[in-house]
Order: C-alpha cells, then sequence, then structure tokens
C-alpha cells in the first residue's frame, strides 16, 4: 500500500499510464536513431564533413518548414490521435527501409538524407498533435505533475539512450541497431490505440485559418514574452553549441571519454530537475519557475567560458555547469509546457505551438551561423562570452511581461475529465 501511493496519482490512472508509457519507450528510440543513423553515415558509407551536414539539415529542416502548416492542418482533424499513430507507424517503416538496404547492399546517403527528413517531417506532425491529445487526457491542475513525468521520461532517455544506442551499433552494427528504433515506434502507436480520449472538436474552416495561430501568439502579451525569451535563448545557445566540443576538446584539453562523462551528467541533472519541478512550482509559481528555470539554465553555462587552470579543476567546472543547467532547463520546459497547455485555446492549439516552434526554430542555424563566424573572427573563448551571457539576458523579456507575476495556471474553460 505504501509503495503504491508513492505513485504519482496520473500513473494510478490507466489512460494517461498507457499514454505516458509509450512516451517513453518512444523517448528512448529517438536517442538510439540520433546515435544510429549519423553512424551508418560514417562507419557504412563513409560519410566525410560536407555530408554530415547536409544529414543534420535533413534532420532540422522538418521542424522549421512544416510546424506551421501541419499545425494548421492539426487544429482541422477530428482524432489527433490517429494522426499520431499514422506518424509512429510511417516513422517504424522509414526507419526500417535503412537495416532493409543495407542487407541488399543499396544504402546510400541520399536515403539517409530521405529517411532523416521524413521521421523529422512525422515528428512534427506526432508533436503538434500531441499538444492537443494532452489536454485531452490531463486536468489542468495536473498540468505540471503530468509535465514533470514526461520530461522526467525524456531526461531518462538522454541519459541512457546514448549508451544504448551505442551499444546496440557495437553488437548489431549501426543500419541492425535502427530495427530497435523501428519497435520502439511499433510500440508507442499500440499504447495510442488503446486510449479513447474525447478530444477537443475541429477548429471550423474560416479565412486566416493558416496565419490565426501567429496571430494570436503575438496579441498574447504573456505568450509574447515567452516566445521571445524563448527565441533569444535558442538563438545564444545554438552559438554555444556549434563551438562547444571543439572548444572543450581543442582547448581545454577534455578527451571525447570525460566529454561524454560531462555530458551524462547534464543527463542526470536534467532528471533531477524533472523531479524537483513540481515543488518549485508550487513554491514560487509558475512566473517564478519560470524566471527561477530560464537564469538556472543559461547562468551556469558561464563557468564554460570561465574554465582554466589544471585539467582535474577544468573538468570539474564543466560537470557543475552542465549540471546545473540542466536541472535549470527542465524547470523551464515544465513551467512553461504547462503555462501553454492552460493558456492556449483548444481551436488554435496545435497552429500556435506550431508557430511557437517555427519561429524557435528558425533562431537555431541563424545562431549557429554566427557563432560559427565569430568564434573564425575573434576566437572561441570570446565568442563563447558572448554566447553564454547573450542567453542569460533573455530573461529580461520575461520580467517585465504579466508571466513573471503569475501564480498559478490559467484557468481552462470547458475542461472534461480524462477517460480512463
Amino acid at each position: 500500500m505504501a509503495l503504491v501511493e508513492r505513485i504519482p496519482a496520473l500513473l494510478r490512472e490507466r489512460t494517461f499510464r498507457r499514454y505516458w508509457t509509450g512516451q517513453t519507450i518512444s523517448l528512448a528510440g529517438d536517442q538510439i536513431s540520433l546515435m544510429a543513423i549519423p553512424l551508418a553515415a560514417v562507419l557504412v558509407l563513409g560519410a566525410d564533413a560536407a555530408a554530415m551536414g547536409w544529414l543534420k539539415a535533413a534532420e532540422l529542416l522538418p521542424a522549421l518548414l512544416l510546424n506551421l502548416p501541419l499545425g494548421a492542418w492539426a487544429d482541422r482533424q477530428t482524432s489527433r490521435r490517429r494522426a499520431m499513430i499514422a506518424a509512429d507507424l510511417g516513422r517504424a517503416a522509414l526507419v526500417l527501409t535503412l537495416p532493409v538496404a543495407y542487407m541488399l547492399d543499396a544504402l546510400t546517403l541520399t536515403q539517409l538524407y530521405v529517411v532523416a527528413f521524413g521521421i523529422g517531417g512525422l515528428t512534427v506532425l506526432f508533436d503538434v498533435c500531441n499538444a492537443t491529445l494532452f489536454v485531452a487526457l490531463v486536468p489542468t491542475e495536473r498540468y505540471v505533475q503530468a509535465n514533470s513525468l514526461v520530461n522526467g521520461s525524456r531526461s531518462t532517455a538522454w541519459l541512457a539512450g546514448p549508451g544504448i544506442g551505442g551499444l546496440l551499433v557495437q553488437f548489431l552494427t549501426a543500419p541492425f541497431a535502427l530495427v530497435a528504433d523501428a519497435l520502439t515506434y511499433l510500440v508507442s502507436a499500440g499504447y495510442l490505440a488503446r486510449i479513447k480520449p474525447v478530444e477537443a472538436p475541429p477548429a471550423p474552416v474560416a479565412k486566416g485559418h493558416f496565419t490565426e495561430g501567429l496571430r494570436w501568439l503575438f496579441r498574447e502579451p504573456s505568450m509574447r514574452a515567452l516566445f521571445a525569451a524563448s527565441g533569444t535563448v535558442q538563438f545564444f545557445n545554438y552559438m554555444f553549441h556549434t563551438l562547444f566540443v571543439l572548444y572543450v576538446t581543442s582547448e581545454l584539453g577534455i578527451s571525447a571519454g570525460l566529454l561524454g562523462l560531462i555530458l551524462g551528467a547534464g543527463a542526470v541533472g536534467g532528471l533531477l530537475g524533472a523531479v524537483v519541478s513540481g515543488a518549485v512550482v508550487r513554491r514560487i509559481g509558475i512566473g517564478g519557475s519560470l524566471v527561477t528555470g530560464f537564469l538556472g539554465f543559461t547562468l551556469p553555462l558561464l563557468l564554460v567560458p570561465l574554465a582554466d587552470g589544471p585539467l582535474p579543476l577544468v573538468v570539474l567546472v564543466m560537470f557543475v555547469a552542465e549540471f546545473l543547467s540542466c536541472v535549470g532547463v527542465m524547470i523551464v520546459d515544465v513551467a512553461a509546457g504547462s503555462f501553454q497547455m492552460a493558456l492556449i485555446p483548444d481551436a488554435v492549439r496545435a497552429r500556435v505551438m506550431g508557430a511557437f516552434r517555427t519561429l524557435n526554430h528558425g533562431f537555431r542555424p541563424i545562431g549557429a551561423l554566427v557563432g560559427g563566424l565569430l568564434g573564425t573572427a575573434i576566437g572561441l573563448r570570446p565568442t563563447l562570452w558572448i554566447a553564454t551571457a547573450g542567453a542569460v539576458l533573455a530573461v529580461l523579456w520575461v520580467l517585465p511581461s504579466p508571466l513573471a507575476r503569475m501564480r498559478e495556471l490559467p484557468a481552462r474553460e470547458g475542461e472534461s475529465a480524462p477517460v480512463g
């Protein structure tokens, strides 16, 4: 009995438990593909730096190009859950083409690009539909707990996925390791097929349907502030990550193995952040949690360009920076995700989330490009100072907005209990 009482209330509800289990397994599979597809390009096809750049572009472009149109499409559907099942089945089929082509000695870089783009597009479809399915499953007062559980699964996948993916690649070869990823998508589809929540009705066909998400996003002051802060962080964070590996390996002398452990510390921090985020929101409110999370995410990264001295000290500083930053980012993700779910009306939910993600993803390649140019012009460490300090300033968008003073989540109208 005591053990049952320690299980989060949402996980004692059959419908949400099935949804969360499918999400958890699928997130673990995503980490396998993030490891196995690039390794297939390098180890099997001998891809060079240019080819890897094209592969990364194929992976990122769908988020930039498809969030807006697929969000508009999703808001007009009667069952987003069925679209998510179709997306899972499509991703499984795409992934399975790689080991089949490898067995037939027909695997090419072009196929990898097409598969990466296709998986990215279906992932966008899954995510914009998921925003609507989530609110059909979870009452407003449990948004924070639900987001904590999902983000905890994400952090666990970050922690365990690369290691599992590496082992699968080592023992099965990269193409055959992707069979495990395909199976995770099939399991996710199976769990989604076993729930039947009452979803919001489709949005009516009206003039301006495609752009309504953008207009709503810029009209709402709290969402506008959150978007500006998130976009600022995305821009400067991609400046940072473009140079981070090069900086720590070439200037700080950290080996690839140590870097892997440092990134693992970040995953542990993310898991801790997901665990404590609910308590943080209850203690200081949704606005205070966002401010705390933005600062907790960005301030520790100032330690990266600051790091200097003996290698053990540098490694310790890197561990602290990654660990604390990932605690902060999970608090931001849980608080921001819960706020968005509560505030955005059902009728425009997928369109607003599609617009939000499109604009945010647009900052990523710009930040990466600026980081590369500045790193070449003024050096790695000065550019990292600019990137980390700029990211800290993102909180200035939130502080003067109504969002910073918000204690409770906005109330949603017409909410129905999840079907169990």
